[in-house]
């Protein structure tokens, strides 16, 4: 279904629906996505993601099994 049929037939359902639950869970996700997720974060998580976008610039990463694999030690 592209996207033009798929905001039809929600409309459509959206419509014909009598449920005041449905509606708001819909209504909800429709607002949470004009949320920008940075405006939410603390300070502290703000500097974390900066470190990380830094790390990502200068090649300082590594593969997700790497990662895994440490981690997945750990809890042992």
């Amino acid at each position: 279904m592209d996207i033009r049929a798929l905001k039809i037939e929600l409309v459509k359902q959206i419509l014909e629906s009598e449920s005041k639950e449905l509606l708001d869970k819909i209504y909800a996700t429709l607002k949470q996505e004009d949320k920008d997720f940075w405006t939410e974060l603390t300070a502290d998580q703000k500097e974390e993601v900066e470190i990380g976008r830094k790390q990502v610039r200068n090649g300082e990463t590594e593969e997700w099994e790497v990662v895994r694999d440490r981690l997945s030690k750990k809890s042992l």
